[in-house]
């Protein structure tokens, strides 16, 4: 069985940039690779190469689907609990070699405990994911990861929170990490990102504790321009031999528990 991981971090930061390098990783040595894309800004597509990938219509704004599948009340206030989901990756996801991709998207309306039909239809749609599918699942996911349910969140192995070497980026790392344990994901770790020097390094890893800073991600032109230039070959950046190191170091802490 595949592993089961997800991004998160504070906007800019570079997590999806450092997502799609995970699942290229990852592509490598598993037979196929789920990509699921949670951020409102849904860019995960063209990270991956995937053609007119800013055309993918996301799933959330599916209104006719998923009113139908919750079998949604008329006036709106009653809806199904554990709707049909087992069909949309295969209807909707799109392919890229041994890579596919589901964009999510996110309920826009609501506070953080919005429980509206969408986010019911998409919550259990990524449990469905995480609880059933065998492959390797990586997830882009907004900021406050809060497509995660209590009921889901502990399938998941393992969550990065990407950060930048400034205060405000380990601020909100440490908010994600927060709700991540509560709602007891088992392996939280911070991802240094845009990193110019050892002290850097020394900085965060220092700030974040008590979370393990697992790895960190040198500055480099190249990777601020993936996804703009399809002639750049990412597998040649030290950023790509990095996020291979931690996707060891992950595989290692797994495969002790």
């Amino acid at each position: 069985m595949g592993i089961k991981v997800a991004f998160a971090g504070k906007g800019g930061v570079g997590k999806t940039t450092l997502a799609a390098l995970f699942i290229k990783v990852l592509s490598k040595n598993s037979k196929e690779v789920l990509a699921v894309d949670c951020d409102p800004v849904a860019t995960l597509g063209r990270f991956l190469g995937i053609a007119d990938s800013d055309k993918i219509v996301p799933i959330v704004e599916m209104k006719e689907l998923i009113n139908e599948r919750m079998e949604l009340s008329p006036d709106k206030t009653f809806y199904k609990l554990n709707p049909k989901v087992d069909d949309i990756p295969d209807r909707f996801a799109k392919k890229i070699g041994n890579v596919k991709l589901i964009v999510m998207g996110t309920v826009k309306q609501g506070g953080s405990g919005c429980m509206c039909p969408e986010s019911g239809f998409l919550k259990a749609l990524l449990g469905r994911l995480l609880l059933e599918k065998e492959e390797s699942i990586v997830m882009d996911m907004e900021a406050g990861i809060e497509h995660l349910g209590r009921a889901t969140a502990g399938f998941v192995d393992s969550l990065f929170i990407v950060t930048e070497p400034n205060i405000s980026s380990i601020d909100a790392a440490k908010k994600i990490s927060h709700l991540a344990f509560d709602l007891k994901i088992r392996n939280v770790s911070v991802i240094l990102n845009k990193v110019r020097n050892n002290s850097e390094v020394d900085f965060v890893k220092e700030k974040v504790l008590p979370l393990p800073l697992i790895g960190s991600i040198s500055f480099d032109e190249r990777i601020f321009n993936f996804g703009m230039d399809e002639n750049i070959n990412i597998e040649k950046t030290v950023a790509y031999s990095s996020i291979c190191e931690i996707r060891n170091k992950i595989q290692t802490v797994l495969t002790k528990n």
